[in-house]
């Protein structure tokens, strides 16, 4: 099965650190995602560009935009554009109209692939970046 892009993920470390140690540059942040600086940079001009942090030019530094207790799992899920046209679940294209199944097979499952993405979305978005760094930094 295909997974979700790693871009969440990567992006919810990212954040997670920026909210615990700010004024991080790309390559401190790079070394402990443990990948290349360039994906850091691009996932970062997505977190950018959705308004979640700012990134000072020249000597570097990430620093959250908005509170951590106001950003949601939800918030960057979305900023890094894990799935494509608002759409969690694919269907294959071209399926045999001739066939019973083929001919209905997207009709009998859209809604219930729509309750599945919509219950993801609404469990990410009850938990808060500030919420993740606290489970984070052993500070329940």
């Amino acid at each position: 099965m295909k997974k979700i892009s790693s871009r969440f993920s990567i992006a919810v470390h990212i954040i997670s650190l920026v909210s615990v140690m700010p004024s991080l540059t790309g390559d401190v942040i790079a070394g402990s995602v443990n990948t290349n600086p360039a994906i850091i940079r691009k996932i970062m001009g997505q977190l950018k560009k959705a308004g979640l942090i700012t990134v000072r030019a020249g000597t570097g530094g990430a620093a959250l935009r908005v509170d951590a207790a106001q950003i949601t799992l939800l918030d960057i899920y979305r900023a890094v554009e894990v799935v494509d046209h608002n759409e969690l679940f694919n269907f294959h294209e071209h399926p045999n109209p001739d066939c019973p199944v083929g001919a209905n097979i997207e009709a009998a499952l859209r809604a219930t692939m729509v309750t599945a993405q919509l219950a993801l979305e609404r469990e990410l978005a009850e938990v808060t970046v500030q919420q993740l760094a606290r489970q984070l930094v052993n500070e329940k």
